[in-house]
Protein backbone atom coordinates (compact mmCIF):
# COMPACT_ATOMS: atom_id res chain seq x y z
CA UNK A 1 0.00 0.00 0.00
CA UNK A 2 1.63 3.69 -0.92
CA UNK A 3 2.01 5.50 1.91
CA UNK A 4 0.40 8.91 1.38
CA UNK A 5 0.92 11.75 2.99
CA UNK A 6 0.16 15.45 2.39
CA UNK A 7 0.23 18.42 3.64
CA UNK A 8 -3.14 20.61 4.75
CA UNK A 9 -2.45 23.35 2.24
CA UNK A 10 -2.64 21.07 -0.83
CA UNK A 11 -5.74 19.57 1.13
CA UNK A 12 -7.68 22.73 1.49
CA UNK A 13 -6.60 23.63 -1.96
CA UNK A 14 -8.07 20.44 -3.10
CA UNK A 15 -11.40 20.67 -0.52
CA UNK A 16 -12.08 24.07 -2.21
CA UNK A 17 -11.29 22.81 -5.83
CA UNK A 18 -14.19 20.29 -5.47
CA UNK A 19 -16.60 22.69 -3.62
CA UNK A 20 -16.93 24.11 -6.55
CA UNK A 21 -18.30 20.93 -8.45
CA UNK A 22 -21.07 20.13 -5.67
CA UNK A 23 -18.58 17.35 -4.08
CA UNK A 24 -17.21 17.19 -0.56
CA UNK A 25 -14.58 14.97 1.25
CA UNK A 26 -16.71 12.36 3.42
CA UNK A 27 -13.66 11.57 5.27
CA UNK A 28 -13.85 15.47 6.80
CA UNK A 29 -17.63 14.87 7.88
CA UNK A 30 -17.99 11.03 8.58
CA UNK A 31 -17.49 11.35 12.53
CA UNK A 32 -20.57 14.46 12.43
CA UNK A 33 -23.06 12.37 9.87
CA UNK A 34 -22.61 8.60 11.37
CA UNK A 35 -22.56 9.50 15.22
CA UNK A 36 -21.92 6.51 17.75
CA UNK A 37 -25.38 7.09 19.37
CA UNK A 38 -28.12 9.84 18.26
CA UNK A 39 -27.30 14.08 18.54
CA UNK A 40 -29.95 16.55 18.57
CA UNK A 41 -30.10 20.12 19.65
CA UNK A 42 -32.81 18.69 21.11
CA UNK A 43 -33.08 20.04 24.78
CA UNK A 44 -35.36 18.23 27.72
CA UNK A 45 -37.29 21.27 28.65
CA UNK A 46 -40.31 21.81 30.96
CA UNK A 47 -43.80 24.33 30.10
CA UNK A 48 -45.99 25.22 32.62
CA UNK A 49 -49.48 25.42 31.67
CA UNK A 50 -50.25 27.89 34.09
CA UNK A 51 -47.71 30.73 32.45
CA UNK A 52 -48.45 29.48 29.02
CA UNK A 53 -51.96 29.59 29.72
CA UNK A 54 -51.39 33.50 30.85
CA UNK A 55 -49.50 34.53 27.99
CA UNK A 56 -52.56 32.37 25.25
CA UNK A 57 -55.39 34.26 26.68
CA UNK A 58 -53.56 38.01 26.05
CA UNK A 59 -53.27 36.62 22.81
CA UNK A 60 -56.76 36.38 22.88
CA UNK A 61 -56.82 39.82 23.28
CA UNK A 62 -55.01 41.14 20.85
CA UNK A 63 -55.64 38.73 17.76
CA UNK A 64 -59.10 36.98 16.48
CA UNK A 65 -58.58 33.23 15.52
CA UNK A 66 -60.18 34.08 12.39
CA UNK A 67 -57.33 36.80 11.75
CA UNK A 68 -54.50 34.20 13.18
CA UNK A 69 -55.77 31.59 10.96
CA UNK A 70 -54.53 29.30 14.17
CA UNK A 71 -54.51 31.08 17.66
CA UNK A 72 -51.45 29.38 18.46
CA UNK A 73 -48.29 29.76 20.57
CA UNK A 74 -45.35 27.54 19.87
CA UNK A 75 -43.79 25.27 22.08
CA UNK A 76 -40.48 25.79 20.57
CA UNK A 77 -37.08 24.05 22.11
CA UNK A 78 -34.67 25.82 23.23
CA UNK A 79 -31.86 24.46 21.69
CA UNK A 80 -33.51 24.49 18.50
CA UNK A 81 -34.16 28.18 18.69
CA UNK A 82 -35.82 29.57 15.67
CA UNK A 83 -37.08 26.03 14.31
CA UNK A 84 -40.71 26.30 15.64
CA UNK A 85 -40.20 22.63 16.80
CA UNK A 86 -40.74 20.85 20.17
CA UNK A 87 -37.80 17.95 18.93
CA UNK A 88 -36.35 17.55 15.53
CA UNK A 89 -39.47 15.86 14.26
CA UNK A 90 -42.25 17.57 15.62
CA UNK A 91 -43.97 20.75 16.21
CA UNK A 92 -45.85 21.25 19.51
CA UNK A 93 -48.00 24.16 19.94
CA UNK A 94 -51.26 25.67 22.70
CA UNK A 95 -53.91 26.73 20.61
CA UNK A 96 -56.93 29.09 22.16
CA UNK A 97 -60.28 29.48 20.40
CA UNK A 98 -62.90 31.46 22.92
CA UNK A 99 -66.73 31.21 23.22
CA UNK A 100 -68.14 32.64 20.00
CA UNK A 101 -65.29 31.91 17.91
CA UNK A 102 -64.66 29.40 14.70
CA UNK A 103 -60.77 28.79 13.84
CA UNK A 104 -61.75 28.38 9.93
CA UNK A 105 -61.63 25.70 7.98
CA UNK A 106 -58.71 24.11 5.72
CA UNK A 107 -56.33 21.23 5.12
CA UNK A 108 -53.06 20.37 4.59
CA UNK A 109 -50.79 17.52 3.75
CA UNK A 110 -49.75 17.42 7.77
CA UNK A 111 -51.34 15.07 10.11
CA UNK A 112 -52.07 16.24 13.63
CA UNK A 113 -53.15 14.85 17.27
CA UNK A 114 -54.82 17.27 19.74
CA UNK A 115 -54.94 17.23 23.58
CA UNK A 116 -57.81 18.84 24.74
CA UNK A 117 -56.81 20.52 28.17
CA UNK A 118 -59.68 23.09 29.09
CA UNK A 119 -62.79 23.82 27.96
CA UNK A 120 -66.70 22.49 28.74
CA UNK A 121 -67.24 21.02 25.46
CA UNK A 122 -66.39 22.48 21.99
CA UNK A 123 -66.36 21.05 18.68
CA UNK A 124 -63.71 20.05 15.78
CA UNK A 125 -65.04 19.05 12.71
CA UNK A 126 -63.05 16.74 11.02
CA UNK A 127 -64.31 15.98 7.18
CA UNK A 128 -67.60 16.98 8.14
CA UNK A 129 -68.30 14.81 10.93
CA UNK A 130 -68.52 17.21 14.47
CA UNK A 131 -66.98 15.74 17.20
CA UNK A 132 -66.44 17.11 20.55
CA UNK A 133 -63.78 18.29 22.35
CA UNK A 134 -63.82 16.92 26.11
CA UNK A 135 -61.24 17.74 28.44
CA UNK A 136 -58.58 14.59 27.96
CA UNK A 137 -59.99 13.77 24.58
CA UNK A 138 -57.24 12.69 21.52
CA UNK A 139 -58.55 14.60 18.51
CA UNK A 140 -57.36 13.28 15.25
CA UNK A 141 -56.66 15.34 11.85
CA UNK A 142 -55.31 12.77 9.71
CA UNK A 143 -53.47 14.71 6.35
CA UNK A 144 -55.32 16.37 3.70
CA UNK A 145 -58.64 15.80 5.97
CA UNK A 146 -60.91 19.40 6.00
CA UNK A 147 -61.38 20.36 9.82
CA UNK A 148 -62.16 23.61 11.26
CA UNK A 149 -62.62 24.45 15.53
CA UNK A 150 -65.67 25.83 17.10
CA UNK A 151 -66.46 27.27 20.47
CA UNK A 152 -70.13 27.25 20.81
CA UNK A 153 -69.78 27.35 25.05
CA UNK A 154 -69.21 30.46 27.39
CA UNK A 155 -65.67 29.10 28.11
CA UNK A 156 -62.65 29.26 26.57
CA UNK A 157 -61.03 25.86 24.60
CA UNK A 158 -57.32 24.69 24.73
CA UNK A 159 -55.51 21.93 23.13
CA UNK A 160 -52.00 21.13 22.80
CA UNK A 161 -51.16 20.54 18.70
CA UNK A 162 -48.80 18.00 18.21
CA UNK A 163 -47.98 17.46 14.53
CA UNK A 164 -45.14 15.93 12.06
CA UNK A 165 -44.75 19.40 10.49
CA UNK A 166 -40.74 18.77 10.59
CA UNK A 167 -41.22 15.82 8.98
CA UNK A 168 -43.46 16.95 6.03
CA UNK A 169 -41.15 19.91 5.90
CA UNK A 170 -38.17 17.27 5.14
CA UNK A 171 -39.40 15.66 2.32
CA UNK A 172 -40.46 18.91 0.66
CA UNK A 173 -44.23 17.67 0.63
CA UNK A 174 -46.26 20.63 2.02
CA UNK A 175 -49.65 21.67 1.17
CA UNK A 176 -52.20 23.83 2.38
CA UNK A 177 -56.02 24.51 1.08
CA UNK A 178 -58.38 27.14 2.94
CA UNK A 179 -61.74 26.46 2.62
CA UNK A 180 -64.13 28.92 0.77
CA UNK A 181 -66.29 29.38 3.79
CA UNK A 182 -65.00 29.80 7.20
CA UNK A 183 -67.23 26.65 8.45
CA UNK A 184 -67.04 23.27 6.25
CA UNK A 185 -70.74 21.85 6.07
CA UNK A 186 -71.39 19.29 8.55
CA UNK A 187 -72.36 15.64 6.35
CA UNK A 188 -72.20 13.02 9.60
CA UNK A 189 -73.92 12.70 12.88
CA UNK A 190 -72.28 13.64 15.47
CA UNK A 191 -70.15 10.24 17.08
CA UNK A 192 -70.53 8.72 13.21
CA UNK A 193 -66.61 7.65 13.10
CA UNK A 194 -67.17 5.84 16.35
CA UNK A 195 -70.27 4.09 15.15
CA UNK A 196 -68.74 3.34 12.32
CA UNK A 197 -65.16 1.84 13.51
CA UNK A 198 -65.04 2.04 17.42
CA UNK A 199 -67.20 -0.98 17.78
CA UNK A 200 -65.10 -3.65 16.15
CA UNK A 201 -67.59 -3.78 13.67
CA UNK A 202 -66.65 -2.96 10.24
CA UNK A 203 -68.22 -1.57 7.23
CA UNK A 204 -68.40 -4.83 4.57
CA UNK A 205 -65.69 -4.96 2.13
CA UNK A 206 -63.86 -2.69 4.79
CA UNK A 207 -59.49 -3.21 4.14
CA UNK A 208 -57.67 -2.44 6.80
CA UNK A 209 -54.46 -0.39 5.45
CA UNK A 210 -51.68 -0.46 8.46
CA UNK A 211 -50.19 2.69 6.04
CA UNK A 212 -53.12 5.23 6.74
CA UNK A 213 -53.99 6.90 9.56
CA UNK A 214 -56.72 5.81 12.07
CA UNK A 215 -60.52 6.11 10.42
CA UNK A 216 -61.46 7.60 14.21
CA UNK A 217 -61.79 11.01 14.76
CA UNK A 218 -61.56 11.21 18.56
CA UNK A 219 -60.49 8.95 21.40
CA UNK A 220 -62.15 9.89 24.61
CA UNK A 221 -60.84 9.96 27.95
CA UNK A 222 -63.06 8.15 29.75
CA UNK A 223 -62.39 5.24 28.15
CA UNK A 224 -58.26 5.79 28.31
CA UNK A 225 -59.00 6.24 31.77
CA UNK A 226 -61.27 2.97 32.41
CA UNK A 227 -58.26 0.67 30.06
CA UNK A 228 -55.76 2.05 32.41
CA UNK A 229 -57.50 1.09 35.45
CA UNK A 230 -58.63 -2.09 34.16
CA UNK A 231 -55.03 -3.07 33.48
CA UNK A 232 -54.03 -1.51 37.23
CA UNK A 233 -56.63 -4.24 38.25
CA UNK A 234 -55.33 -7.19 36.18
CA UNK A 235 -51.78 -6.81 36.35
CA UNK A 236 -48.26 -5.68 37.98
CA UNK A 237 -47.22 -2.31 37.00
CA UNK A 238 -44.40 -2.40 34.40
CA UNK A 239 -41.33 -1.11 35.88
CA UNK A 240 -40.75 1.51 33.99
CA UNK A 241 -43.48 2.82 32.48
CA UNK A 242 -46.26 2.02 35.43
CA UNK A 243 -49.85 1.42 33.54
CA UNK A 244 -49.72 2.48 29.98
CA UNK A 245 -51.95 1.92 26.72
CA UNK A 246 -51.46 3.04 23.28
CA UNK A 247 -54.22 4.67 21.51
CA UNK A 248 -54.22 2.69 17.81
CA UNK A 249 -56.15 2.46 14.99
CA UNK A 250 -59.35 -0.11 15.14
CA UNK A 251 -59.19 -1.43 12.46
CA UNK A 252 -55.49 -2.56 11.94
CA UNK A 253 -53.35 -2.51 15.63
CA UNK A 254 -51.21 0.34 13.89
CA UNK A 255 -50.51 3.39 15.58
CA UNK A 256 -52.97 6.34 15.11
CA UNK A 257 -51.04 8.12 12.79
CA UNK A 258 -48.37 6.90 10.36
CA UNK A 259 -45.75 9.70 11.48
CA UNK A 260 -46.80 10.14 15.16
CA UNK A 261 -47.41 7.33 18.26
CA UNK A 262 -49.30 7.91 21.18
CA UNK A 263 -49.95 6.75 24.66
CA UNK A 264 -51.42 7.24 28.10
CA UNK A 265 -49.52 5.67 31.36
CA UNK A 266 -51.01 5.62 34.89
CA UNK A 267 -48.34 6.47 37.50
CA UNK A 268 -49.98 4.66 40.94
CA UNK A 269 -49.04 6.45 43.75
CA UNK A 270 -45.98 5.96 45.47
CA UNK A 271 -44.58 4.46 42.04
CA UNK A 272 -40.48 4.92 41.37
CA UNK A 273 -39.75 3.85 37.54
CA UNK A 274 -36.58 2.61 36.89
CA UNK A 275 -34.70 4.55 34.30
CA UNK A 276 -35.50 3.60 30.79
CA UNK A 277 -34.14 5.65 27.15
CA UNK A 278 -35.40 5.36 23.42
CA UNK A 279 -34.99 6.85 20.13
CA UNK A 280 -38.01 8.76 20.13
CA UNK A 281 -37.77 12.21 21.31
CA UNK A 282 -40.92 11.93 23.68
CA UNK A 283 -43.38 15.23 24.69
CA UNK A 284 -45.38 14.12 27.65
CA UNK A 285 -48.28 16.07 28.93
CA UNK A 286 -49.51 15.33 32.53
CA UNK A 287 -53.59 15.21 32.56
CA UNK A 288 -53.80 14.51 36.32
CA UNK A 289 -52.21 14.48 39.45
CA UNK A 290 -48.41 15.25 39.69
CA UNK A 291 -45.74 13.91 37.79
CA UNK A 292 -41.77 13.97 38.79
CA UNK A 293 -39.84 13.06 35.63
CA UNK A 294 -36.00 12.69 36.29
CA UNK A 295 -34.19 13.47 32.76
CA UNK A 296 -30.61 12.71 33.09
CA UNK A 297 -31.03 13.09 36.37
CA UNK A 298 -32.45 16.65 36.40
CA UNK A 299 -35.73 16.65 38.01
CA UNK A 300 -39.32 18.16 36.83
CA UNK A 301 -42.11 18.22 38.41
CA UNK A 302 -45.44 18.41 36.04
CA UNK A 303 -48.60 19.55 37.26
CA UNK A 304 -51.93 18.79 34.95
CA UNK A 305 -51.72 21.07 31.54
CA UNK A 306 -47.57 21.37 31.71
CA UNK A 307 -45.79 20.16 29.42
CA UNK A 308 -42.54 18.45 29.24
CA UNK A 309 -40.29 17.34 25.96
CA UNK A 310 -37.42 14.43 26.57
CA UNK A 311 -34.54 14.48 23.84
CA UNK A 312 -33.77 10.99 22.09
CA UNK A 313 -31.96 8.74 23.69
CA UNK A 314 -32.07 10.30 27.44
CA UNK A 315 -32.24 8.46 30.59
CA UNK A 316 -35.66 9.33 31.88
CA UNK A 317 -37.40 7.73 35.11
CA UNK A 318 -40.87 8.92 35.75
CA UNK A 319 -43.02 8.70 39.50
CA UNK A 320 -45.89 9.87 41.14
CA UNK A 321 -45.66 10.24 44.93
CA UNK A 322 -48.85 10.50 47.02
CA UNK A 323 -51.65 10.24 44.55
CA UNK A 324 -51.92 8.28 41.37
CA UNK A 325 -50.70 10.57 37.66
CA UNK A 326 -52.14 10.21 34.44
CA UNK A 327 -49.53 11.35 31.99
CA UNK A 328 -50.43 11.25 27.83
CA UNK A 329 -47.33 10.97 25.37
CA UNK A 330 -46.28 11.36 21.83
CA UNK A 331 -43.58 10.78 19.72
CA UNK A 332 -42.42 10.03 16.21
CA UNK A 333 -42.19 6.43 17.19
CA UNK A 334 -44.86 5.57 14.84
CA UNK A 335 -42.67 6.34 11.71
CA UNK A 336 -39.07 5.04 13.58
CA UNK A 337 -40.27 1.66 13.47
CA UNK A 338 -41.69 1.84 10.03
CA UNK A 339 -38.64 2.26 8.84
CA UNK A 340 -36.26 0.12 11.26
CA UNK A 341 -34.45 2.69 13.14
CA UNK A 342 -36.56 2.60 16.66
CA UNK A 343 -34.28 1.52 19.37
CA UNK A 344 -35.12 1.28 23.54
CA UNK A 345 -33.07 0.33 26.45
CA UNK A 346 -33.74 -0.37 30.14
CA UNK A 347 -31.80 -0.25 33.29
CA UNK A 348 -31.41 -2.91 35.58
CA UNK A 349 -32.35 -1.14 38.53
Amino acid sequence: MTDLKTDNDTLEAFYMDIRSQGLAALWTRFRDLITPEPSSGCVAHHWRYADAREALLRAGELISAEDAERRVLIMENPGQSGSSQITSSLYAGLQLVLPGEVAPAHRHSQSALRLILEGPGSLSVVEGEPVTMAVGDLVVTPPWAWHDHRNDTDAPTIWLDLLDIPIVKFFDTSFIERGSAVEQLVTKERGHSRVQFGSALLPEGYVANRNSATPLTSYSFTTALSALRSSESTVEADPWLGHRVLYSDPTSGSDVLTTIAAGIQLLPAGFAGRAIRSTDATVYVTLQGLATFFVEDVRFDLRPGDVLVVPSWSWVRRSATNRDAIVFSGSDAAVQKRIGVWREERSDG
